[in-house]
């Protein structure tokens, strides 16, 4: 049994909430199970998040979820740049998979509507990563 955390962004709820539903349904048909669903305020906080799941040892593995949306300025590409830089390095500091799964930057409401199925790969990709990392031990 592969047991997943789920971190996701409160920001944009409307489409992150279907993000996590989604997450959920993907994770029971692989058969993974869903330990913890940890809502932080943004995308920005999501690094913070996946860390305090990693830290677990009942977590193998974490799926992060969110939606940057373009705004009047260039935040929504910082956003983006620092949470995903510091996501691969915690993957890499704990030595569990995490996926990214937060869209953006650059998305309007729309586009980011568009990809919440995107959701099902990030869990996909957490699932396989545990199983093949499995194989190796």
């Amino acid at each position: 049994m592969v047991n997943i955390g789920i971190v996701a962004s409160e920001f944009n709820y409307d489409i992150t909430y279907m993000m996590i539903e989604l997450a959920k349904e993907q994770a029971n048909f692989l058969g993974a199970r869903v330990v913890r669903v940890l809502k932080v305020p943004g995308a920005f906080d999501i690094p913070l998040g996946v860390k305090t799941l990693l830290e677990r040892k009942d977590i193998d593995g974490v799926v992060t979820l969110g939606a940057v949306i373009e705004g009047e300025t260039r935040h929504d590409e910082i956003v983006i740049q620092h949470a995903s830089r510091k996501i691969a390095d915690l993957a890499l500091d704990y030595n569990k998979p995490v996926s990214l799964g937060i869209s953006g930057p650059g998305l309007s409401r729309l586009e980011a509507n568009e990809r919440v199925e995107y959701a099902k790969r990030a869990v996909e990709a957490v699932v396989k990563m545990v199983k093949r990392l499995r194989e190796l031990e």
